[in-house]
């Protein structure tokens, strides 16, 4: 889940970490005002979620009133990589001294946090690390022991870094870790005329999963940019993602889910979703998948992939049943079932084969099937 700016500078702000003078605006007479309050000059800073604002002329600096009005027309309602600003951030102007780059996330491979540090901020990290690469101070945490303040302050002075920015590392990596974040990005982190360290920017990117231990987050699970298919799956609960074919696929698990929507590509179709139903599924949860899937008008053919661990295959097959009696699923399927209560699943689905629902033996053959259908039901819309 990313935090727009606006959230991961008052998220910081609960933190301790300073932050700019700012609020937030929804229309050009919110802007103005916005402006009155903070002060001129300021910053008008579209909210999307997206990078590259200020190449697309999402960032500008205003020094009177009619600028901010000018810039506050021209960014509402335009679309920065095909998210439309809705709101902008209304900041006071920094006094700049020194830019900074940090960011805390997690090193999967050697399954510990990772800090990186730089006194190059202000500009794209990549193309620090390949220009410059001597220019980035990595430093791996261990995740029981934490970031101590001499770790710190080592770390900061090989990065060639103020002291004095030790405090507000420690604070971002206490957002990082105890806020359930994936990713805390600051670029830059700024260095003031009169020696106060601040935050100018804030990237976060906050574990979906952590939301029922923050209260706060259900607002910022509100904003998440979802089209129609994403807001209905995510309003059942379902772990769901939109992508652009004509293959619908329902599996469990993360694993087997992406590796299903590899597999229909591998073998020549295009999978026209990511839809994870989770480890636990019952017959609600399978008919619920199916529902939102039957929902995507581009689906031509739909792909359940279930390997039973906790999930049994006899409740994905009640499930199955279920929609089918409630809903008018309009396209053909391809079932494949292994693991737990396998044959009661099959057993179950048998009466119900034909057609348009067939079963499977193996995922490739699955696969095969689910494209099959979906390129001969093209075919046929194209008549």
């Amino acid at each position: 889940m990313d935090l727009l700016e606006h959230q991961g500078k008052e998220l910081f702000a609960t933190y301790g970490i300073p932050v700019p003078v700012g609020d937030v605006a929804y229309t050009v007479e919110d802007a103005v005002a916005a402006a009155e309050r903070v002060g001129l000059p300021v910053a008008v800073k579209a909210q999307v979620h997206a990078g590259g604002r200020g190449k697309a002329g999402g960032v500008k600096v205003a020094n009177s009133l009619a600028l901010v009005k000018e810039h506050a027309a021209n960014m509402l309602g335009l679309d920065i990589k095909g998210h439309i600003v809705r709101r902008l951030w209304i900041e006071q102007v920094a006094d700049i001294q020194e830019e900074y780059y940090v960011s805390f996330s997690l090193d999967r491979s050697a399954r510990q946090h990772l800090g990186i540090l730089s006194a190059k901020g202000g500009v794209d990290i990549e193309t620090v690390a390949q220009k410059t690469p001597d220019a980035i101070s990595k430093l791996l945490i261990d995740p029981v022991d934490g970031l101590s303040e001499s770790d710190c302050r080592s770390w900061v002075a090989d990065a060639g870094i103020r002291s004095s920015t030790v405090d507000i590392l420690l604070a971002l990596y206490e957002v990082y870790t105890k806020g359930d974040a994936d990713l805390v990005e600051v670029n830059p982190l700024i260095l003031t005329s009169t020696g106060d360290v601040v935050a100018l920017d804030a990237k976060v990117t906050i574990d979906l999963n952590s939301v029922y231990r923050h209260a706060s987050y259900v607002e910022y699970d509100a904003t998440q940019p979802r089209d129609h298919r994403e807001s209905v799956a995510h309003s059942k609960g379902l772990q769901y993602v939109g992508l652009e074919g004509t293959v619908g696929v329902i599996a469990n698990g993360a694993g087997l889910s992406m590796s299903t929507v590899d597999l229909v590509s591998e073998v020549g179709g295009s999978p026209a979703n990511f839809l994870d139903i989770g480890g636990g599924a019952n017959a609600q949860v399978m008919a619920n998948a199916l529902e939102v899937i039957n929902d995507d008008p581009d689906v031509r053919s739909i792909l359940i992939n279930v390997f039973g661990g906790i999930t049994r295959c006899d409740e994905v097959a009640k499930g199955i049943i279920q929609a089918r009696e409630c809903v008018q699923i309009k396209c053909p399927m391809v079932v494949r079932f292994d693991g737990t209560n396998v044959e009661e699943g099959k057993k179950l689905m048998e009466p119900h084969l034909g057609v348009d629902l067939v079963m499977a033996s193996t995922m490739f053959e699955a696969a095969r099937q689910a494209v099959q259908f979906a390129s001969e039901s093209s075919e046929r819309d194209q008549l």
